[in-house]
């Protein structure tokens, strides 16, 4: 942490919106005295989750979605919005059972990305789910997504998927690795 002087915000406004964002311009007065205006998007929502789900000790799910963004179907981690009045937990449950017909019975924080800190203000939770069990809800999807196991040993290959390519989902990977290798024990008291 720094005990450096945030910029003073003179003035804000939204200057365009559309169904996701609004465009806000900032204009700032840094504590040199320096002025300047950023833009960032502003996110119409209470940030989103990012779930990685363990059936077992040995594997992990991922779905396969289209992203208009790219324009292609893209491999990661089942994600989605926090609605009003959810916690974290509670939209990381929902949207396991929406995205991959699975709820869980214990969920561990690993930790809240920023997107892209310098231009959006939204934050996405990067949690673990355990003790999996069937359950669905339907969800907003516009069609089924792909469901896929892949074993944690081949976390590399998965790496090198030319499909598997978004930042959340590579950050993920890497946290729930972390994560698990240093707590091995966290499968023992699964259900």
């Amino acid at each position: 942490m720094t005990n450096k002087q945030k910029p003073q915000i003179l003035q804000q406004k939204i200057v365009a919106r559309s169904l996701l964002f609004k465009v806000e311009q900032l204009n700032l007065q840094f504590s040199n005295g320096e002025r300047r205006v950023y833009e960032r998007l502003r996110g119409s929502g209470n940030g989103a989750v990012m779930i990685i789900a363990c059936p077992d000790v040995d594997s992990f799910y991922l779905v396969r979605e289209y992203c208009a963004g790219s324009d292609n179907y893209q491999l990661g981690f089942p994600k989605g919005g926090i609605d009003a009045g959810e916690s974290v937990v509670e939209a990381a449950n929902r949207e396991l059972k929406e995205e991959i017909g699975f709820g869980a019975k214990r969920f561990v924080s690993l930790k809240p990305l920023a997107l892209a800190p310098s231009h959006f203000n939204a934050t996405m939770h990067i949690v673990l789910a355990l003790d999996l069990y069937p359950e669905s809800l339907p969800g907003d999807e516009p069609e089924p997504l792909e469901l896929v196991r892949w074993l944690r040993c081949d976390s590399l290959a998965l790496l090198q998927q030319p499909d598997f390519t978004e930042a959340r989902s590579v950050a993920g990977l890497f946290l729930a690795q972390q994560y698990l290798e240093a707590n091995p024990d966290v499968f023992k008291s699964t259900a």
